[in-house]
């Protein structure tokens, strides 16, 4: 007896629901994103052609905590670490000039109490011009 063979239909996917439900989540990301805007803000520094110090940095006054907690004002090291020894020695130091720039460099190990010494201090003589020193740390 000789048997007929089947035929055998090849099997397809139908690709376009595939392409539709693609299409679909595209436009639902591209409406549902919120993209960040930003203003970027261009700056000129100046430069300088001399080397020659400024009146300002010829004038300003450096304060200095080391990590036992002394003070010291332009290189002179403070009798003690009190409050109005801190204020004499600034109002000394500036001659009474309180638009002089006052920079505070402190020791990290430095208690934090000592930093607000100063711009207690810097306050009461009516300073207003304050800045700090920072150290890059260095990576090993």
């Amino acid at each position: 007896m000789k048997f007929r063979r089947q035929k055998i239909d090849e099997v397809t996917i139908n690709l376009t629901p595939l392409i539709d439900v693609v299409f679909l989540l595209l436009i639902f990301f591209m409406v549902t994103t919120t993209f960040k805007q930003t203003d970027e803000l261009t700056i000129e520094l100046p430069s300088a052609q001399s080397s020659q110090l400024s009146d300002s940095e010829k004038n300003k006054i450096e304060i200095l905590i080391t990590a036992d907690g002394q003070y010291s004002l332009n290189g002179r090291t403070l009798v003690n670490e009190k409050a109005d020894t801190l204020k004499q020695g600034i109002l000394e130091v500036s001659e009474g000039d309180s638009s002089r720039p006052l920079i505070i460099t402190a020791d990290a190990k430095a208690s934090y109490e000592l930093v607000l010494r100063i711009y207690d201090a810097a306050a009461q003589l009516g300073f207003a011009k304050l800045a700090h020193t920072t150290a890059r740390e260095t990576q090993e």
